[in-house]
């Protein structure tokens, strides 16, 4: 995608912002693995393992961002940028941010149900 462009509800954030998306998942996806590790290699309590919830959410968070071309967080602010990193415009129409907002909330809901998925697991591991 080299050249995006603002499309309601659909793509909000252009190359440069998936790519750091895409980033942040990646670096999320490594604290998870190490909050795992941590946790299991050391004996710690099962329960603690469930602090894995949070990187993991914020893993799928930015890998579902990353591949949608949405950022939630744009989104529910009514903002986009399909340019460079560092700067943001503003949607005007209400129907537009209502769309932007149906999408991030539905980005935000789906991570979290990821994160809580992870946790569940890391809770089965020996």
């Amino acid at each position: 995608m080299t050249n995006a462009t603002y499309i309601p509800g659909v793509c909000n954030i252009g190359p440069a912002e998936i790519q750091r998306r895409r980033n942040g998942g990646i670096g999320a996806a490594v604290a998870t693995g190490a909050v795992l590790a941590a946790t299991v290699l050391t004996g710690a309590p099962k329960p603690l393992r469930l602090i894995a919830i949070l990187p993991a959410a914020g893993a799928a968070t930015g890998f579902i961002q990353a591949a949608t071309h949405f950022c939630a967080g744009f989104g529910m602010r009514g903002v986009f940028n399909v340019g460079d990193t560092g700067g943001t415009d503003t949607v005007e129409q209400a129907e537009f941010r209502a769309e932007d907002q149906a999408k991030a909330k539905r980005i935000i809901a789906a991570s979290l149900a990821i994160g809580a998925g992870v946790g569940g697991a890391a809770l089965l591991l020996p």
